[in-house]
């Protein structure tokens, strides 16, 4: 009983903060559970961080503590970090093929098998980590990311959100579009695309060879996150120029399961692991917000100059998106479906935004 008063409790708080899974039958609690405790369940869950990376890594560490906290120990998940049972890049295989039970990692890493599965880390200039949680809650978002993972034996829920990223470090400043023609800068995913349209040329590398790359001058430019990992990797040191972002307005991370093996567990079990699905994703949005802001204060110690990209850039690269998107949405209709999908709820919840959110952030 106190484990499930424990259950209870920790799923209202999860949805008091960014959901992470609900279907509408389980919203409106229509939903009834298949308890069973009878053998105890392990599942081994591989990253694409190295082992306690800062927030990304240690929040899904903390993640498998609930799990096995919320179900009295009748549920473990043990956590791998990258390259301990399979690469970084290779979780998403790996799972669907039951070699492991399941990932933490994003989905726009996986976009050269749909280039629909970017879209669910959020588009440049478009929704933020709450608007997207909404869409994923409330719109079509899950609905459609489950249908696409399914193709692949997989299930996913959101495990965490970066929040706003900032714009990249710079060796020059960025004072007009001319500046960007030519740039090398390291930058995945839709940004890529979109700043690929303005002149520059995208480039992906690991993480662990972006600093000697800014520092030789093979690449002219990097992002990466936000200030709170920013400052560790050291880019402050051969970068004077850090600036503001648009490109990822509020990064969904995922925890995705192999379907087959997810749709095997207890009722009880499966609840558990959204419920505790949206506490890490809750913990995780809200520890980058807080380790950002500190991390933000010490840099404006430092010999940087912190800037807003030029309006014209910001007009360019609206009208990038949407050729990026248009091409994207010729090529694959699972692309077209999901990018309607969120340029629809977009187009909805974002008044809301504007005079709520926005406003009060415009005049406080």
């Amino acid at each position: 009983m106190k484990r499930r008063d424990f259950l209870i409790g920790a799923g209202a708080a999860g949805t008091a903060a960014l959901l992470g899974g609900c279907t509408r039958e389980q919203i409106e609690g229509k939903k009834d559970f298949n308890i069973n405790r009878q053998r105890k369940v392990k599942l081994k869950i591989a990253t694409s961080w190295p082992a306690h990376f800062p927030i990304m890594g240690t929040g899904v560490e903390r993640f498998a503590e609930m799990v096995n906290g919320m179900s009295g120990g009748s549920l473990e998940i043990k956590i791998y970090p990258k390259n301990i049972l399979v690469p970084a890049l290779a979780v998403f295989d790996a799972t669907s093929s039951g070699q492991i039970d399941g990932f933490h990692s994003g989905p726009y890493y996986w976009k050269g098998k749909n280039p629909a599965f970017a879209l669910f880390s959020g588009a440049p200039l478009r929704m933020t980590a709450n608007e997207l949680s909404c869409w994923m809650n409330y719109g079509d978002g899950y609905e459609l990311w489950r249908e696409l993972y399914a193709k692949y034996n997989l299930y996913p829920f959101i495990g965490g959100n970066t929040g706003v990223q900032m714009g990249g470090w710079f060796r020059k400043p960025i004072e007009s579009l001319e500046d960007l023609k030519g740039l090398k800068m390291r930058i995945p995913g839709l940004g890529g695309e979109v700043f690929a349209k303005l002149g520059v040329n995208p480039i992906l590398l690991p993480a662990g060879e972006i600093y000697t790359a800014l520092e030789r001058g093979t690449i002219d430019a990097t992002e990466w996150v936000g200030p709170a990992l920013d400052i560790k990797m050291g880019f402050y040191k051969v970068a004077k120029y850090y600036y503001t972002g648009w490109h990822e307005p509020g990064s969904i991370l995922e925890l995705t399961f192999n379907k087959a093996r997810f749709d095997r567990l207890s009722d009880e079990h499966k609840e558990i692991i959204r419920y505790a699905s949206e506490a890490m994703t809750s913990q995780m949005y809200h520890e980058f917000m807080d380790k950002n802001a500190k991390a933000l204060k010490e840099l404006k110690s430092m010999d940087i100059e912190i800037r807003d990209f030029p309006p014209q850039i910001i007009e360019a690269a609206k009208k990038a998106l949407l050729e990026v998107a248009n091409e994207q949405s010729k090529k694959s209709e699972d692309f077209k479906r999901v990018f309607d999908s969120m340029e629809s709820y977009y187009s909805l919840i974002r008044p809301w935004s504007d005079i709520s959110e926005t406003k009060f952030c415009s005049i406080r």
